[in-house]
């Protein structure tokens, strides 16, 4: 049964924004209570404006989720080296497409640039006709070249309209052919990194209850994790003090305390042993504070 549900009332608005290729997209735009607007473009046009802004949130999230992982976690480095085949049924690009495609942008960009010479070619003011002579030979070579090259790059879009942009992997020659990194180390890392992201964010929690900057509480957790520590096996009551140092401020070493008592409640046993986790502070503890309403913000 869900519970400690809480309703947001949002000020949103949306209008249509043609972008400077020509595409028309959806621009929904949230005020906040400051008066800022955040703009956000989307091509769901069907979907209602408070789904809409939902969905485009909810991106949001995701996007940072993946930048905290690639800063904090390196969830994008390279495991292992080696390559796999690829399923002989995958569709990729086409090679020969590839190649008709580069093509037709390089002679496209020449064009262009040849086309821009000839618009900016113009007699002087007082012109002698020697002068006159001269750029009337250079725009004529020049324009020639122009038409010429307009021939080539149509017959190049012609060759690439015919070609298949995607063929499957068994259609390519062997020579052609690639393969993708290895996996199953890579799946394996990573699902170990989202496990410690999730006890991050559990910690994270945690901390929030007395830390009055609500937004520094990641940046709290990490520096714990940074932090030296000392342990202290104790074979006859069966436990393991791990031992924190204590950070530059109080506030900070007030906040761990908590965090200490809170995991030492958990009376975690360490694996591998039969001994029981206790946590604590090196040197007197700090005073003890009083819970923190967090205010009112998203994870």
């Amino acid at each position: 049964m869900l519970t400690n549900l809480r309703r947001d009332v949002l000020e949103l608005a949306e209008r249509g924004t043609r972008l400077s290729n020509g595409l028309w997209v959806r621009e929904v735009r949230h005020r906040e209570s400051s008066g800022h607007q955040t703009p956000m473009l989307a091509t769901d046009y069907k979907r209602p404006l408070d789904q809409a802004a939902v969905a485009l949130f909810a991106r949001w999230c995701q996007e940072n989720f993946f930048k905290y992982m690639g800063e904090h976690y390196n969830i994008d480095r390279l495991v292992e080296y080696g390559v796999e085949p690829l399923p002989e049924t995958i569709q990729v690009v086409n090679p020969a497409w590839r190649e008709l495609d580069g093509q037709v942008r390089r002679q496209a960009a020449l064009l262009t640039r040849e086309q821009a010479q000839f618009g900016g070619m113009s007699l002087p003011a007082q012109a002698t006709a020697q002068q006159t002579e001269e750029l009337v030979a250079q725009k004529a070579q020049l324009l020639q070249s122009v038409q010429t090259r307009q021939k080539e790059l149509e017959e190049l879009k012609a060759k690439r309209r015919q070609a298949a942009k995607h063929v499957t992997m068994k259609d390519l020659p062997e020579s052609q052919r690639f393969g993708q990194l290895r996996t199953d180390k890579k799946h394996l890392v990573d699902t170990i990194k989202l496990i410690a992201y999730r006890a991050e964010t559990a910690l994270v929690q945690v901390v929030r209850q007395t830390l009055r900057r609500w937004d520094d509480a990641r940046a709290l957790v990490r520096q714990v994790f940074e932090s030296a520590a000392d342990l202290r096996p104790d074979q006859a009551n069966k436990t393991l003090t791990v031992r924190l140092h204590r950070s530059a401020t109080i506030a900070h070493d007030q906040t761990v305390q908590n965090l200490c008592e809170e995991l030492t409640a958990t009376e975690t046993v360490y694996p591998g042993t039969d001994l029981r986790l206790i946590y604590e502070l090196v040197g007197e503890p700090p005073p003890k504070i009083t819970s923190i309403q967090p205010p009112s913000q998203p994870n």
